[in-house]
């Protein structure tokens, strides 16, 4: 079996076995196969030098180390002034859905990738999205609601175009990151004041 074969095992685990995620979305019944070329970008390098990452519990984290010297790791933000350092440390690729070998009209599925002291800025898209902390800790804002601190296990569930951030301080996070509805629009930077609970 190849590594995304893997994946996928772990995926379809994952979905069936962590409570809210199930809540969430199901595992879709509906994938078919697309072509996909692997990419490697210098955010990857941060991601297999990660000590915290390599001793990761969740057969989930495990898998997507394993299958990422095959994916198309993701530039999202490359055309916008989020700056090359965020470009060159925040590591992303897509497991289901555009970029991956599967995709499917009910579900979009990825992991991100973060080191040490790392800001992902307020931004925004249409389809919900729902967290999960695979390794590590970050803190997660929502507009309207206060901070949280999330470590391994726990979620972060953002509405449709609700404005989120989130922020490494000293350690590195992995999360698994599934959206629903509106899976063709691409995060934008959320320009407007963003206000915390």
């Amino acid at each position: 079996m190849s590594a995304f074969d893997l994946l996928l095992d772990a995926l379809r685990d994952a979905h069936a076995n962590h409570p809210k995620l199930a809540e969430f979305v199901a595992f879709p019944d509906d994938l078919t196969p697309l072509e996909m070329e692997p990419r490697h970008l210098p955010c990857a390098d941060y991601v297999y030098n990660d000590a915290l990452f390599a001793a990761a519990q969740m057969p989930l984290a495990q898998a997507f180390l394993q299958a990422g010297p095959d994916a198309f790791w993701r530039d999202t933000y490359a055309q916008t002034d989020i700056g090359e350092d965020f470009l060159n440390r925040f590591g992303c690729y897509c497991a289901i859905g555009a970029g991956s070998p599967w995709k499917s009209e009910k579900m979009s599925g990825f992991v991100t990738m973060m080191p040490p002291g790392l800001y992902y800025t307020w931004h925004h898209h249409p389809a919900e999205e729902l967290y999960v902390v695979l390794a590590g800790e970050a803190e997660f804002y929502r507009e309207g609601e206060p901070p949280e601190t999330l470590r391994e296990g726990d979620t972060s569930f953002h509405a449709s175009n609700q404005p989120h951030a989130m922020e490494t301080k000293d350690s590195s996070v992995m999360c698994y990151v599934t959206w629903r509805n509106h899976l063709g629009i691409k995060p934008v930077l959320t320009e407007r004041q963003v206000t915390l609970g």
